[in-house]
């Protein structure tokens, strides 16, 4: 896999300073209007329906961010492997649970589960449903990309969609906006297309109230794919109602029955959602069809370190393929979960060293120094604290007795909710510029960049259909979306 970095210079460094702040107040107007950018005005705000008027915003820029031809080239062949991934981690977890493969990788996944949610996950009847999107986080460095994690519920795709559009149409000659101008929505409509096969109905795209942030954009995305007639409305949990027929949703006066049930909420999160009880019969039933699948073994963090583990790395290069095994495990950081049980004297823990020496006990991290501690502790998944860039701690930008205590806490915490330890890599830095909307100038910030591509599931395959970038100030160690980052579609480097 191509892991050669280059460093395009930027086609908006060539705009006038009067264009691109037409450009940036444009943009901005466009997002506001649909509804997916905090209203600068009281009358903007009233012009939404309650709900769906996004409260957040971030740094316009005038231009997306240019990848170059070999990037793209990357991020094309990514999706396939990720799919491939997904499928083998599906197979260990099985295989695992029947004693096929070591026992403890599926004690591992499903640490901190519900024993309820677990026999459901391991019914017949979902053994070959997998995430029909994938959205990998990843990290452009000096020595090439990164895989910080993956999202089977990510936040982002109206958004993503909406700014391809927007900045597809900036100039006369398009520019060439990964995906294109429509290919977040038409790569969500094939999914959904694949997932609803001939049952009649419609979509239902169900965001918790945990997840509320994300209603208006994917309220956008459900009226783009209703101009592509397909049936799709974003709705809350209690707008649907059981039947002895299957899952119908309220709508108005409309009474209408559901075919596909997009799940935009955190299976941490079930004992808060109304109907969940009743959505998970309907399913189990066939009466619907829903994803991302109720297989919380497929969203944990921890299947990184199960791709490193060097007893599984028979069953990985089996059924990934050498090549694929290869760039997966050169572009997934090294990771470990932090078990706490005792590891035998005679015992290292695979891969982890400090200061050169091998680890024999996961407290003897707390000891190693600023320039040792270059790695990231977060939750594995199933926890609110899971998403968002919550519950993250960065080693070498903590002081020592902090590191040190939160070790202690993840270690304590696993019993309810596993941690990881992963290596830390350093973005590389972009230069960009973006609106100062208090003083009405261009600024320029150097930065470091999450790139977020989305993947669509149909027919097997994976398929990109965009790519959103986010870039926060250097001197930010982790990477999410804020006021003070910029956001911005991915587009090929013109020639």
């Amino acid at each position: 896999m191509a892991q050669t970095e280059t460093h395009p210079a930027s086609p908006c460094s060539a705009l006038a300073p009067t264009v691109a702040l037409h450009r940036c107040e444009a943009i901005r107007a466009q997002v506001m209007s649909a509804g997916l950018y905090a209203p600068t005005t009281d009358a903007a705000s009233a012009a939404r329906p309650a709900g769906l008027q996004a409260a957040t915003t971030w740094r316009v820029s005038p231009c997306p961010l240019f990848l170059s031809p070999e990037h793209l080239a990357f991020f094309t062949k990514l999706g396939p492997q990720l799919l491939t991934f997904y499928r083998a981690l599906n197979r260990l977890y099985q295989d695992s649970a029947k004693g096929l493969q070591p026992a403890w990788a599926a004690r591992y996944l499903d640490q901190g589960k519900p024993e309820s949610l677990i026999a459901y996950s391991r019914m017949k009847r979902f053994r070959d449903d997998l995430p029909a999107v994938i959205r990998p986080d990843v990290i452009p460095t000096q020595d090439g990309m990164v895989i910080t994690e993956l999202d089977s519920v990510p936040g982002g795709i109206g958004l993503t969609a909406c700014l391809s559009s927007i900045y597809s149409g900036l100039d006369e000659t398009p520019l060439s906006i990964i995906g294109g101008r429509d290919g977040m929505v038409r790569g969500f409509a094939a999914m959904l297309r694949a997932m609803q096969n001939a049952q009649a109905g419609c979509i239902a795209i169900v965001v918790s109230e945990e997840a509320k942030d994300y209603r208006p954009e994917m309220a956008w995305l459900a009226a783009r794919l209703r101009e592509l007639h397909i049936e799709a409305y974003c709705v809350e949990p209690r707008d649907v109602h059981f039947t002895e027929e299957g899952l119908r949703l309220r709508l108005d006066t409309r009474d209408l029955p559901i075919a596909v049930l997009y799940r935009f909420y955190e299976l941490f999160d079930l004992l808060n959602i109304p109907k969940a009880e009743l959505i998970q019969y309907a399913a189990k039933k066939d009466w619907v069809s829903v994803t991302p699948p109720y297989k919380p073994a497929l969203e944990e963090k921890s299947s990184f370190a199960l791709l490193h583990h060097p007893v599984l790395r028979p069953f990985w290069e089996k059924e990934l393929g050498a090549s694929t095994f290869l760039d997966l495990t050169t572009i997934m950081p090294r990771t470990w979960l932090l078990d706490p049980a005792p590891i035998p004297p005679a015992a290292t823990i695979p891969g982890l060293l400090m200061g050169g020496r091998a680890v024999t006990n996961w407290r003897d991290l707390a000891a190693a120094t600023q320039k040792e501690r270059h790695y990231v502790i977060k939750p594995s998944g199933f926890s609110e604290l899971a998403w968002g860039s919550r519950g993250v701690s960065v080693g070498h930008d903590l002081p020592q007795a902090d590191w040190a205590a939160a070790i202690d806490q993840a270690l304590s915490s696993f019993p309810t909710t596993p941690y990881i330890l992963q290596e830390f890599h350093k973005g590389r830095l972009f230069e960009l510029d973006y609106w100062d909307a208090t003083s009405n100038t261009m600024q320029r910030m150097n930065g470091r960049a999450r790139l977020s591509p989305y993947y669509f599931v149909s027919g097997g395959k994976a398929e990109l259909a965009g790519i959103l970038a986010t870039i926060c100030s250097a001197e930010k160690k982790i990477i999410h979306g804020m006021k003070d980052a910029i956001m911005v579609p991915c587009a090929v480097q013109p020639q």
